[in-house]
C-alpha cells in the first residue's frame, strides 16, 4: 500500500506497521516465521497512492491540487451533467472537503475515477502527534482496507484487503492456488482465537465457523483455507 504525505515528517520508503494484533499472535503462537505489513510512504505524492495524509492545517494542499485538474476538465466539459458533478465537486474541495468524503452515484463515481485526482483516494486529515503506527492505522482505514491473519507454529501473517472481501478473494491473497481450489473456510474473531489454544482448538470448541464462498470476511479475524490442490 502507498501513503502520499506532506506537512508531517515521515519516514520515506517503506515502513513495517508495528500491528498489535500481529504481536498479540506472534506472542501466542511463538511461530517460526512472521510476516508483517509494510506500507510505503511517498512525499508529496497523492495521485499514484491508496492514501493520503496529511496534518489538518496543510488539507489545502491536497486539495488544491484537485480543484485544478477539475478546472481544467471544466473549461473542455460540454456535457451538462458533467459540468454540474464538477462544479459541486469543486465547491466541496473549496470547503476541504476531499472528494473521498463527498456522496457520489455509481456512475458519477465512474467519472471521477477516470481523472487522476488525489483525494479520491482517502484524505486522512491528522491531528497532530500520532505515531507511525497510528498514521499507517489511519490510512488503512480511509482506504477502505482491513486486515485479516493466519496463524500457528510455522507463520503469523497480515493481509491487506478491502473491507467487505470475500471469503475467496483473502484466498487470493494468501496464494491464487487456495482460492481456485476453494472448499471452504474456517474463521475465527481476534478475541476467541486469542482465548483458545490453537486454530483446532477453535475448531474443537466450536467458536471457529465454517463458511462458503460468498462470506464477508471481517477485519481482524484469523482463517483457514480448505481447498483442493
Amino acid at each position: 500500500m502507498k501513503i502520499g504525505y506532506t506537512g508531517i515528517d515521515l519516514p520515506e520508503g517503506k515502513t513495517r506497521y508495528e500491528d498489535e494484533v500481529l504481536n498479540g499472535l506472534v506472542e501466542k503462537d511463538k511461530p517460526k516465521k512472521i510476516s508483517p505489513y509494510f506500507v510505503e510512504f511517498l512525499r508529496d505524492e497523492f495521485v499514484t497512492c491508496d492514501a493520503v495524509v496529511v496534518p489538518e492545517e496543510h488539507v489545502l494542499d491536497v486539495m488544491i491540487q484537485d480543484m485544478e485538474t477539475l478546472d481544467s476538465r471544466l473549461s473542455r466539459a460540454e456535457d451538462e451533467t458533467e459540468r454540474a458533478l464538477i462544479t459541486r465537486c469543486v465547491q466541496a474541495l473549496e470547503e476541504e472537503t476531499p472528494l473521498c468524503d463527498q456522496s457520489l452515484t455509481e456512475s458519477e463515481l465512474a467519472f471521477i475515477e477516470s481523472l487522476p485526482l488525489a483525494s479520491l483516494h482517502g484524505v486522512a486529515k491528522l491531528k497532530g502527534g500520532e505515531a507511525v503506527h497510528e498514521v499507517i492505522r489511519l490510512a488503512v482505514e480511509k482506504a477502505g482496507r482491513m486486515f485479516f491473519y493466519t496463524s500457528g507454529p510455522t507463520e503469523s501473517h497480515a493481509w491487506l484487503v478491502d473491507k467487505d472481501a470475500t471469503i475467496v478473494e483473502c484466498a487470493a491473497a494468501i496464494h491464487t492456488d487456495l482460492a481456485a481450489g476453494f472448499i471452504k473456510g474456517d474463521v475465527v474473531d481476534l478475541d476467541d482465537y486469542m482465548s483458545h489454544h490453537n486454530f483446532n482448538d477453535c475448531k474443537a470448541k466450536g467458536v471457529a465457523k465454517l463458511v462458503d464462498r460468498d462470506y464477508i470476511v471481517q477485519p481482524d479475524q484469523v482463517i483457514e483455507i480448505r481447498f483442493k490442490g
